[in-house]
């Protein structure tokens, strides 16, 4: 296998073992091990009213923010998450849509899928579909999506520049891509980023933000932001580190303020003329 199937193979593999686990995994509202609830949800972003209406099954603690909190999704459109995992945000985004609009979640993690079809069985999300597949070879045709979400999920594609085409493939014109991810910020040495991404995204494949804008705009996308909702420092991931025999206190200086969880906006261009 090349490198980036290796990376494929080994995210599918744990995230399919969470599945069976019942969570929690990547997020870093739950490194720690904590089960996921009402107060865990709203500390990355989400308002208790979601985390209240979310169904049980949908939330495995793996997100790092809330994607719509800023994505501005209106009724009728049709929305794509990104890694959709158990399908938190597809469900949440389907009450956002309404009736008359749609939610594809895209996942390459069979037991993530056949959990997020259950629930929506279940429930009765008539305007949800979840389809096994990569995000860097989405099952989506071009141009019929109005918004783009995903939440910590492309920090661990080996190919994100493939995501970001994409994303903006399959966006119609004027569309938006929104969504919460893990990024760095000035330079981490090579050794301490590895240890601290690796606790808060458990694959160490942030981008820095300014290499994540540059991709977006090799991609075609424009009015690209980065806004960080949540910085880590040494001190969140203490535990973590510890266990690995790493000295907290003398690495905190590397690394407080250059590791957060970031909501990414952009825009794919509008027809012109």
């Amino acid at each position: 296998m090349n490198n980036a199937n290796e990376v494929r193979v080994m995210v599918r593999e744990r995230y399919g073992a969470l599945v069976e686990k019942d969570g929690c995994g990547c997020g870093p509202s739950c490194c720690g091990g904590a089960e996921t609830s009402v107060a865990s949800m709203e500390q990355i972003g989400y308002s208790a009213e979601q985390a209240t209406a979310a169904p049980k099954d949908a939330d495995l603690g793996l997100g790092c923010g809330n994607p719509l909190a800023f994505a501005g999704v209106k009724p009728g459109e049709t929305v794509l998450d990104l890694g959709s995992g158990a399908g938190i945000d597809a469900f949440l985004a389907a009450r956002e849509v309404g009736p008359k609009g749609r939610v594809l979640g895209v996942d390459m993690t069979p037991p993530m899928i056949d959990r997020a079809r259950a629930t929506a069985a279940r429930e009765g999300y008539a305007n949800v579909e979840f389809r096994l597949g990569e995000i860097e070879n989405l099952p989506v045709a071009d141009a019929t999506v109005d918004v783009i979400i995903s939440n910590c999920v492309i920090n661990l594609s080996p190919e994100k520049s493939r995501v970001f085409r994409e994303a903006f493939r399959v966006l119609r014109p004027g569309g938006r891509f929104a969504v919460s991810d893990v990024v760095t910020r000035g330079e981490v040495p090579e050794k301490l980023r590895q240890d601290v991404l690796l606790w808060a995204g458990c694959i160490a494949g942030a981008l820095q933000d300014t290499d994540y804008a540059a991709k977006l705009a090799a991609a075609g996308f424009e009015e690209i932001g980065i806004e960080p909702t949540r910085i880590y420092g040494a001190e969140d991931a203490r535990e973590f580190l510890v266990a690995k025999d790493i000295d907290v206190d003398a690495m905190a200086a590397q690394v407080d303020g250059k590791i957060m969880s970031a909501f990414v906006r952009a825009r794919k261009p509008a027809l012109r003329g």
